[in-house]
């Protein structure tokens, strides 16, 4: 992989990638899309990394559906599909370099899963020098991923500029996410009220209302009645940095997360509070 991105950029080619974890759905192609017209080789990998799950989460059933991926990449201008195994990316064994970035990582889906960032960030490392892209492109649906990356990418100097890229969601609202097959036909249905919950918070943000705590106990709460099985939070935080707003922030983000049978659902909302 390597040589082959080296040889296109000895060419003057501008190379970008789509890392996931495979399993592949619109969300996915969207990324595809909005690197596609931007670089001249693109390059999608697809490994389920063991290092971002803990102990009890699903590793060992997360859906691994290489030849469907494949499939749909086909219809796309995807010049090489990078699918490592374990072995390959951590021949030596589980890795004793640690990339820790405390600020970020220390809060909301990084207090409820111990270590999933530190994972994320080590095999994003990994795969920006394997395969050295111009641009690499990441969804917001996952936001504290999201920063993350941003700020790994700053910290050491990597000459790779990261694409942020909206949302997708189902026509109600639901944002797309692997996860969500784990979802039963009545789960299914209560899902959307987590997207909901976070639209009706930014409502207040912008209709003045100040009171961060006491809004997010009240989404939180909503949810619960809502028929969520665990509420792992609900944040407003400042972008970027995700420390609580300290009050005069042109924007603010609206974060959540919560169980609802055997899957978590993540989703947040940024909001404009000077429109």
């Amino acid at each position: 992989m390597r040589d082959l991105s080296r040889n296109w950029r000895g060419r003057g080619l501008r190379v970008g990638l789509v890392p996931t974890m495979g399993n592949l759905h619109a969300g996915h192609l969207t990324l595809v899309e909005s690197l596609a017209g931007a670089v001249d080789r693109l390059v999608v990998s697809i490994f389920v990394n063991p290092l971002q799950f803990g102990a009890g989460e699903d590793y060992e059933s997360y859906p691994r559906t290489l030849e469907a991926d494949r499939r749909a990449l086909s219809a796309y201008p995807v010049d090489a599909l990078f699918a490592p195994g374990a072995q390959e990316m951590y021949p030596h064994g589980e890795p004793v370099t640690v990339i820790d970035l405390p600020a970020l990582t220390g809060t909301l889906c990084g207090a409820a899963r111990p270590g999933h960032f530190a994972g994320v960030a080590l095999v994003v490392a990994k795969l920006f020098h394997i395969v050295e892209p111009d641009e690499a492109a990441f969804g917001a649906k996952d936001y504290q991923q999201l920063q993350v990356v941003r700020r790994l990418t700053a910290d050491l100097d990597l000459p790779v500029e990261v694409v942020a890229v909206p949302t997708v969601r189902e026509p109600d609202g639901l944002a797309m996410s692997s996860r969500n097959h784990y979802l039963t036909p009545a789960e299914r249905e209560t899902a959307p009220a987590l997207y909901e919950t976070l639209r009706g918070v930014a409502r207040e943000l912008r209709a003045g209302r100040r009171e961060y705590a006491a809004l997010e106990r009240e989404a939180a709460a909503l949810l619960q009645e809502h028929g969520f099985d665990e509420v792992d939070y609900v944040a407003v935080r400042r972008p970027g940095d995700l420390a609580p707003p300290a009050g005069g922030e042109p924007r603010l983000v609206c974060l959540a997360a919560a169980r609802l049978g055997a899957a978590r659902l993540i989703d947040n909302l940024e909001v404009d509070l000077n429109p």
